[in-house]
């Protein structure tokens, strides 16, 4: 049976075995890269430097719930402001392992940089088991590349420290109710909403896609029962529709909710109608870039959880 006192104190004894050293800490906001914050100060207190670098692909508020809760953990941290850098590296490109790839380049770049100016040689990651099993780990095939895996480029000249690796969702999730972590948000992709843009990804389009995805969330979080993930996917196809008695030609969105335990495999959550009506009706009237809002009822396997 998996013990979350016993797991803490062999990985803060690993992670000063490892680190012989100063450190910087890739953070994202979710619970993976926050355990493995955590785990790392105290493993090397001030030693360490969690860097949160703001891509432009976050949700509404996270940089304000990041501050507060490594604040809260007394883990020594800096946000990063990076969306320019991020927006014209992926300028044109649509295919999403290519996004997937140069994400992962561009956080090293950031963190390459951070690293020197901390005088650090390591990067502690919150790579966690379906990370790397995604991402082709030992003989498997390649579903698709994590930035924090697949996606890292053949050379980084930081060591990588993966503290959590064997681990899957559950068990993270165990240590931070262990560490009395402030309730997480719903797990959210290191890339963020770039693997949630069809298409090129635009400032545009990462402003409708907020948006969206802001109203479901606070549909949401009034359900009595909560899914474990949810979240709203730009498409690339226009679709036509009306706003009043104009045609438009506007945008498509799905709306993906699923229930999981470990990541793994998950099952879409099959929600209420009424809600839905309600989600899709706010949606297109409050965003008129939209026309069409869709819901998508397929599990993992088929799918993945994310579309790209």
């Amino acid at each position: 049976m998996f013990s979350p006192k016993s797991f803490v104190s062999e990985a803060i004894q690993k992670v000063r075995k490892e680190v012989t050293g100063r450190a910087v800490v890739a953070v994202s906001g979710g619970i993976d890269s926050t355990v493995a914050a955590k785990i790392s100060s105290d493993a090397l207190g001030s030693g360490i430097l969690a860097i949160y670098v703001d891509t432009g692909f976050m949700r509404l508020g996270e940089n304000e719930d990041v501050r507060e809760t490594l604040s809260r953990l007394g883990i020594n941290y800096k946000i990063v402001e990076e969306e320019h850098l991020f927006l014209e590296r992926l300028k044109g490109v649509t295919d999403p392992e290519s996004k997937r790839k140069i994400i992962g380049k561009t956080f090293i770049d950031v963190f390459e940089r951070e690293a020197i100016a901390f005088g650090a040689d390591y990067l502690v990651q919150g790579t966690i088991a379906p990370d790397w099993i995604e991402s082709g780990g030992g003989l498997r095939d390649t579903i698709k590349s994590h930035h924090n895996v697949g996606g890292l480029p053949e050379k980084v000249n930081l060591k990588i420290v993966e503290p959590l690796r064997d681990l899957y969702k559950d068990e993270v999730r165990e240590i931070a109710e262990f560490y009395e972590i402030p309730k997480m948000r719903q797990p959210f992709p290191g890339p963020g909403m770039a693997v949630r843009i069809i298409g090129e990804i635009t400032k545009e389009r990462l402003e409708i896609l907020k948006r969206a995805t802001s109203i479901l969330e606070a549909n949401v979080s009034k359900m009595e029962k909560i899914p474990w993930q949810y979240f709203v996917v730009l498409l690339a196809d226009r679709a036509t529709g009306v706003h009043g008695d104009r045609r438009i030609y506007g945008s498509t969105v799905a709306i993906r909710c699923v229930n999981s335990t470990d990541g793994m495999t998950a099952d879409f959550t099959p929600m209420p109608l009424e809600l839905l009506a309600k989600i899709s009706r706010e949606i297109t009237n409050g965003i008129p870039e939209i026309c069409r809002v869709v819901y998508d009822i397929t599990d993992k396997p088929p799918a993945t959880i994310e579309w790209e």
